[in-house]
């Protein structure tokens, strides 16, 4: 037999060990706890051990009644179209004729078209109004659609789809939507509708490496007008500031349907990607600021970030002064601060910067008395999934690699959306931003006209 002494040793050895272990196993759960909420979206590979990119595995991670949207048409080139062929993005392009697609476009702004407003009723002040910037993309937008599909109170939105390339394919995906109010815009100053002319390329103009100096000799019709890098403009770059400004402006003072509206503006693009609780989460930062961060006047969605927690961010917003390069992405303001704004359009408009987001922080920093301040999801709502654009083209443009990860995030961060309450954090600003130089592409003085006339005060 034990004796009782040897037997008090045991139980002590015993009772340590079970604690030991006891301690080693919730240590062990709490870092496989910590791994599965810590999402990586950016390293070089992918976080999950299932992942997969094929068209069949993103098909399966979407309900079966949204597939209609991720189905393409057959191109019979009806309607404009007469005849077409794939870019090297691998979209197809058709070849309309340009007096067409000019009429159709303003029948489509005059009208002011918006559907299923007769199964949705009338847009609701405190309703949110996306508003989506859409070149010819057609892949990504419809991902976009169907991520939008799946959000909570979807149905109480108005998308305002605005475009500046005009094609059949993506007008009959855009009039396919039928879970929220729907309204199309066109952007009257196309380089589709002027090819061989300003606002496009006209054969007239400088090319873009020319010296000042052979300009004025050549008589190009910009010479005088380079930018500060001594280059003449791109209408390719330059396409997206005026767009950007234009639908802006006539969002909140053209549109029948907005033009009246004092809630939110959401500004998302054909390649973005939304979170299920968007909405709920940007109406619960709107409350937030009302009550928290007065001076707060941009909210934003997205992040740049290659990573983030959802088990620790989810609820997490953080405030710091609005920084183009990172809180561009899913960012959301209402009527009083487009006002403030709008009144510095010529800080916008001649400021040599080809980018919108570079030149609205331009604004901030030169013209307006109360500077932009941002309040951001820590834990992303709004997505980027274009792996190619103006700024990038890739080997594979057709890749839906992106797609799938996001879907992976948000199948993992399925049980840390909508909290119940933020947490504010603030950003630690170690040093004054510096006044930036532009990046050049906007010293045209036909381009400060053009802008300018879009301006609506």
């Amino acid at each position: 037999m034990m004796s009782a002494g040897r037997s008090q040793i045991w139980r002590r050895r015993n009772g340590t060990t079970f604690w030991i272990r006891a301690g080693l196993v919730l240590f062990i759960v709490i870092f496989i706890w910590v791994q599965i909420s810590f999402i990586d979206f950016g390293g070089s590979g992918p976080p999950f051990a299932d992942f997969n990119d094929s068209q069949a595995a993103i098909l399966s991670m979407v309900p079966v009644v949204l597939h209609k949207f991720l189905a393409p048409k057959p191109k019979n080139g009806t309607n404009l179209g007469l005849n077409g062929s794939y870019n090297n993005l691998g979209y197809f392009k058709a070849t309309f004729n340009i007096s067409d697609i000019k009429r159709s476009i303003a029948q489509y702004n005059l009208q002011q078209t918006v559907y299923n407003e007769d199964l949705f009723g009338p847009l609701q002040n405190d309703s949110i109004v996306i508003v989506i910037q859409i070149h010819d993309r057609i892949t990504y937008l419809r991902h976009l659609i169907v991520s939008l599909a799946q959000a909570r109170d979807i149905s109480q939105a108005l998308l305002v789809f605005s475009h500046d390339f005009y094609d059949e394919e993506i007008n009959s995906l855009i009039q396919s939507v039928d879970f929220c109010k729907v309204i199309q815009i066109f952007y009257p100053f196309s380089i589709q509708t002027h090819p061989n002319e300003f606002p496009g390329e006209d054969p007239g103009d400088c090319p873009r490496d020319i010296k000042k100096d052979k300009a004025l000799q050549l008589k190009c019709n910009n010479a005088l007008y380079p930018d500060l890098y001594g280059h003449y403009r791109e209408a390719k770059f330059t396409q997206t500031k005026h767009h950007w400004w234009w639908k802006v402006n006539r969002v909140f003072n053209q549109l029948e349907i907005t033009r009246n509206h004092s809630g939110l503006l959401l500004f998302l693009e054909e390649d973005h990607y939304v979170a299920e609780d968007f909405i709920y989460i940007l109406k619960l930062m709107e409350k937030t600021c009302k009550e928290a961060c007065r001076h707060c006047n941009i909210l934003s969605l997205g992040t740049y970030l290659k990573t983030y927690n959802y088990y620790g961010d989810s609820k997490k917003v953080e405030i710091t002064p609005w920084i183009s390069s990172k809180h561009n992405m899913g960012m959301a303001f209402n009527r009083s601060t487009w006002n403030e704004i709008v009144k510095c359009a010529s800080y916008f408009c001649k400021y040599d910067d080809y980018n919108w987001d570079w030149s609205l922080q331009h604004i901030s920093q030169n013209c307006l008395k109360q500077k932009l301040h941002a309040m951001v999801a820590r834990g992303p709502r709004v997505f980027h999934i274009g792996e190619c654009g103006v700024h990038h083209k890739k080997d594979n443009c057709g890749s839906t690699a992106v797609i799938s990860k996001v879907q992976q995030v948000l199948r993992s961060a399925k049980r840390h959306l909508y909290p119940d309450y933020l947490t504010l954090t603030y950003a630690t600003i170690l040093k004054k931003n510096k006044l930036r130089k532009g990046n050049g592409g906007w010293g045209d003085h036909r381009d400060h006209k053009l802008c300018m006339s879009m301006t609506i005060t």
